[in-house]
């Protein structure tokens, strides 16, 4: 099996700052950093420090090589990645001294798939593959209309956030991912209490109270580990790869959780997103000091 991520790919300029500025503010910069990021990038690479099989299906400028570097030696598969003219997109993030970000993104070659390169990308999926997708790409009707063809299973990563997108989206999917005020507005959009909404696996996660998987044969829980966080950039990428990795283990929805909250615990007490993503093995470290 293995999961096909068509997903955004984006630098980071991260800049860390006392606090956000305000309008009209110029605000001086405590120190800065330029890494890989985007939330396909980010989850892909969660994926595969998971042990999970992932592909993935995606876009960078001609100048950015060292970007599939990263992403190979992370152990994910970049067969599927284009070099292209459009630059690649770009992140400029602000993480003030709680740990908390502010992000404006660039999309630029996230944002010039056609139907053709998504025809090719999944020409050889099989239904045991996933499709995981968010809202960083565009042409993602498209690729959810070849992931069906093939019977894939499809994994939704419903941000940056559209209440009305999300709701529209949601019939075609299995699993659905989205934070606790998402979830609210995903109902209100719906017109559905979120656990009537059609989808086999609704994740929400809840910061520091944890996270909830609702799903047909009931619905699991998983409390967060007490950390002290200095970046939460890239924290519930982290907590979908390993979650979805386990999923498509086979492994127990209760215990996916428990790994996938741990993943996400230690990535925020590390500066960065991709480069701040656990390994397998710092995770099992990370579950047997905190059990």
């Amino acid at each position: 099996m293995s999961i096909i991520n068509f997903g955004s790919i984006n630098i980071d300029y991260v800049h860390r700052v006392p606090h956000f500025p305000q309008p009209g503010e110029t605000l001086a910069a405590t120190s800065f950093e330029k890494g890989l990021g985007g939330k396909g990038a980010n989850q892909s690479i969660a994926i595969a420090r998971a042990n999970g099989s992932v592909k993935h299906f995606g876009a960078i400028g001609q100048d950015d090589g060292w970007v599939l570097e990263l992403l190979k030696d992370a152990g994910v598969d970049i067969e599927k990645v284009a070099v292209t003219e459009t630059p690649t997109g770009h992140a400029i993030i602000y993480v003030d001294d709680s740990g908390e970000n502010n992000i404006v993104l660039n999309g630029g070659a996230n944002q010039n798939f056609t139907d053709a390169a998504i025809d090719d990308a999944l020409a050889d999926a099989t239904s045991s593959d996933w499709l995981l997708f968010q809202n960083e790409t565009n042409n993602v009707d498209h690729a959810l209309k070849v992931a069906q063809q093939h019977g894939m299973k499809i994994a939704y990563a419903a941000a940056p956030f559209d209440a009305q997108r999300a709701a529209s989206i949601i019939p075609h999917v299995d699993l659905i991912a989205v934070n606790e005020i998402e979830a609210q507005q995903l109902a209100q959009a719906s017109g559905k209490p979120i656990d009537q909404l059609e989808c086999d696996y609704i994740l929400v996660t809840k910061g520091e109270k944890g996270a909830e998987l609702r799903t047909p044969s009931g619905t699991f829980t998983s409390t967060s580990f007490k950390v002290d966080a200095i970046d939460t950039t890239g924290a519930g990428d982290t907590f979908l790869g390993f979650f979805l990795a386990e999923l498509d283990k086979g492994t127990d929805p209760e215990k996916a959780l428990k790994i996938a909250s741990a993943a996400s615990a230690i990535q925020v007490t590390r500066l960065g997103a991709a480069n701040a993503i656990p390994t397998y093995d710092e995770v099992q470290n990370f579950l047997e000091t905190h059990s």
